[in-house]
């Protein structure tokens, strides 16, 4: 049954694995906003960490998220709606494919006024924070006037508009690492991300491009991504692998995207000394190393990795040209209504990535 043209349906977040699909007032946009009618919305890692009750999303006296809230950061979809002086702010047109950067900044900040809009103090990012920023996992999704926003060209595929979000974290992520030629590279973590670094990484022609995951099938989609080798740690020695590729010293650069603790660690004791350390994961807990190893016997370069600042129309470029791509990584896609099964498969390794499809 249609619901009326003031109504709208959405998964809201209540809680850790308190997710429920409910019946929403449709958002109206006020001026220099824009209301867009949702095509589909991508379940992150993340996203499956919040459901499941990690701790950097619900702990402490101030949690990060906000409840009630929509959830979904990784959308895209069509512009229905548009408020006063909204078309010219971000020059849109009704019908655009459109997409928005998950954060939505402050403006107002230090780090957004010197251009370091994606660590703004405030940080407000789609679908954590009630009001502020609803996310994707609904019918149409209200986009406010701070939000970055990019056009989506008519020719992309709807999987590949799917990934841009991910895709732009994976080419900052990369980019963080500053690949050269004549670098031996690690990625450890072939997950959706992990595997679109992997094709990122690989235009960026490194000497060796090496991918470490425990799962035979993703393995098997980065080697099909240009990896040069691939480790599964439960099967042979990753340590003993990198060494005899790099002359016994170790990679150059080690890109972290497993979100364990393990992988921490495995990339302190494979990175070479004087090497890159591109940390990128979202963790469920903490993680305890010895910190000696980058100080003393090392001297590593760590670098944090945050989002995809000033690279979503690079993501749009590469997949509109075909040289990274969604194939093999998009598996699955579901109705809104069907968010608990949808979540519980994203949530697993029966997957790799799980878009939420809406009508737009």
């Amino acid at each position: 049954m249609s619901l009326p043209n003031n109504r709208m349906t959405a998964i809201v977040c209540y809680g850790p694995e308190d997710y429920r699909v409910e019946e929403k007032d449709r958002p109206s946009p006020g001026p220099g906003e824009v209301v867009i009618r949702i095509t589909a919305c991508g379940i992150c890692a993340s996203d499956c960490k919040c459901w499941s009750g990690a701790k950097m999303f619900w702990g402490g006296d101030n949690p990060y998220v906000k409840p009630p809230v929509v959830p979904g950061h990784e959308f895209f979809g069509v512009v229905d709606e548009m408020g006063a002086d909204a078309a010219s702010h971000f020059g849109l047109k009704a019908g655009d494919r459109v997409i928005a950067e998950q954060i939505v900044p402050c403006d107002r900040c230090r780090y957004c006024r010197s251009g370091s809009y994606w660590m703004c103090e405030v940080h407000n990012i789609f679908g954590f924070q009630r009001d502020v920023a609803d996310g994707g996992m609904s019918d149409y999704m209200l986009i406010p006037r701070t939000a970055r926003v990019h056009v989506i060209p008519p020719e992309l595929s709807l999987e590949d508009a799917a990934i841009i979000e991910p895709m732009a974290c994976a080419i900052h992520t990369v980019q963080r690492g500053d690949i050269q030629l004549s670098d031996v590279v690690v990625i450890a973590g072939a997950g959706p991300i992990g595997l679109m670094m992997v094709q990122v990484a690989k235009l960026k022609t490194p000497k060796k491009l090496i991918v470490i995951d425990m799962v035979p099938e993703r393995l098997a989609l980065a080697r099909g991504f240009g990896a040069d080798i691939t480790i599964n740690p439960a099967e042979a020695d990753a340590l003993k692998i990198v060494q005899d590729a790099t002359d016994g010293y170790g990679c150059d650069v080690y890109i972290e995207a497993t979100g364990s603790p393990s992988g921490v660690v495995q990339g302190l004791s494979l990175v070479r000394k004087l090497g890159r350390f591109v940390e990128f994961s979202v963790f469920g807990k903490e993680t305890t190393v010895d910190w000696s190893i980058i100080g003393d016997r090392k001297e590593l370069d760590i670098r944090g990795s945050h989002l995809g600042p000033y690279c979503y129309p690079i993501a749009i470029d590469l997949l509109s040209r075909g040289l990274v791509t969604s194939k093999g990584i998009v598996t699955h896609d579901f109705a809104f209504a069907d968010w608990d099964e949808a979540i519980k498969l994203a949530n697993s390794l029966d997957s790799i990535k799980v878009l939420m499809k809406g009508g737009g």
